[in-house]
């Protein structure tokens, strides 16, 4: 791949955004972002300010006029700006249709408009809903119950239309959960929060068998970077997971063991059928194994990740137990 590519990130002051956009500094490209910051933060890409490779545009993907004119002179789209809180959705779903379908239509539009030819799409596990055959292949069945993974399909989808119609390459990338420096939202952050603020006791969203693979983000930007430059296909799709999964009851050991807190009072609050909140998924599990086929493996398992951004987190929000 030509390395004076104009690589345009959106969402790439977010969290896994900022590390991708780490990575393809790091591997000689031009990088262009755009962020609204209404979940990314300025921190996050900071250390690229002085960098004449690097650009960054504040630019709501909702107003579509203002984005044609930021496209100018774009090679290939990641596109990652998206609201990744799945629990939104269950009071306020039209915040997903207008900053995850929305933005994704104006975006493909902007492509159409200005013949840009190649876009890498942040997909979601969230997709197969409660997932049926485990583990799940990319040829799974898309039943989502959530409004956020709806929200996915839907971009996928649009995408493919766009693809056939106007000959855009086009790489689905089903992340798992992904865990790392930077995260601020999810399940450990969450639970690293209410820890922080009570030593003694710690609520549970969920019966604490919900169960998923966790990555660390590093390892989902080499996935991402991977399936971009070796996929052969127009249309293609990945899953992005590990290849092992454990449980939120494993989590919280996790936390707890590396934290080296004792007597904490555990309690779990679990609906309907053990989840923590409506449109939670009990048990998804990925089969990477097309991807793996790409030469790509992890260098975290599910725990180790875990583990490291524990440490990680404790650090940068300079919390104390």
């Amino acid at each position: 791949m030509d390395k004076n590519y104009t690589v345009l990130v959106t969402g790439g002051a977010g969290f896994i955004g900022s590390h991708l956009v780490d990575r393809l500094v790091e591997l000689g490209y031009n990088v262009r972002i755009i962020d609204n910051l209404s979940s990314g933060s300025l921190d996050n890409i900071k250390h690229h300010y002085e960098k004449k490779t690097v650009e960054f545009i504040r630019l709501d993907l909702k107003n579509r006029e203002d984005l044609m004119d930021k496209l100018e002179g774009v090679d290939v789209v990641f596109h990652l700006a998206a609201n990744p809180e799945v629990r939104v959705s269950t009071v306020k779903p039209e915040i997903h249709f207008n900053e995850n379908i929305l933005t994704t239509f104006n975006l493909l539009e902007g492509l159409r408009q200005k013949d840009i030819r190649e876009i890498v799409f942040a997909s979601s596990s969230s997709v197969y809903g409660e997932g049926g055959d485990i583990p799940i292949s990319e040829q799974g069945e898309i039943k989502p119950v959530s409004v956020y993974g709806a929200s996915k399909a839907a971009c996928e989808m649009l995408m493919h239309a766009y693809s056939k119609l106007y000959d855009i390459r086009v790489i689905v990338l089903r992340y798992a959960n992904i865990i790392g420096p930077r995260l601020r939202h999810g399940v450990l952050y969450d639970l690293l929060l209410k820890l922080s603020k009570n030593k003694h006791e710690l609520e549970v969203l969920g019966d604490g068998s919900q169960t998923r693979s966790y990555l660390h983000v590093k390892d989902a930007v080499d996935a991402s970077i991977t399936a971009w430059l070796k996929s052969t296909r127009e249309f293609d799709v990945f899953n992005v997971g590990n290849f092992d999964w454990i449980t939120v009851r494993d989590i919280v050991s996790t936390i707890l063991n590396t934290l080296k807190l004792q007597d904490i009072k555990v309690t779990y609050k679990p609906i309907l059928h053990g989840v923590g909140w409506p449109g939670d998924v009990k048990k998804i599990i990925l089969d990477i194994t097309k991807l793996a086929n790409l030469n790509w493996k992890p260098t975290f398992n599910s725990r180790e990740a875990v583990e490291s951004t524990v440490k990680s987190l404790v650090s940068e929000l300079s919390l104390s137990f």
